[in-house]
């Protein structure tokens, strides 16, 4: 999912993809000090939002507490956040 954003972005501006791929790596390194910030959804997944003006991205995750691990499973833009 990353690699298809930042490919997508890049192609609209080489900049703008470095900035979003900066902002998203941010929010996922803050999940290794808080990973239960993001609200729950079904089956004991999370949702990490990641603003970017008005719009944003959303990274589907989840905690595994036995092995001190957040997996994260999707980044999408927020307007395809479907996870399909």
């Amino acid at each position: 999912d990353l690699d298809r954003l930042v490919d997508f972005l890049a192609q609209e501006d080489p900049a703008l993809a470095h900035v979003a791929l900066e902002r998203i790596a941010e929010a996922i390194r803050m999940l290794d000090r808080h990973p239960y910030i993001g609200r729950l959804v079904r089956g004991g997944l999370r949702e990490l939002v990641i603003s970017r003006g008005r719009t944003g991205y959303v990274a589907l995750y989840r905690v595994v507490p036995s092995d001190d691990l957040v997996e994260i499973l999707a980044v999408r833009h927020q307007p395809e956040a479907g996870y399909a």
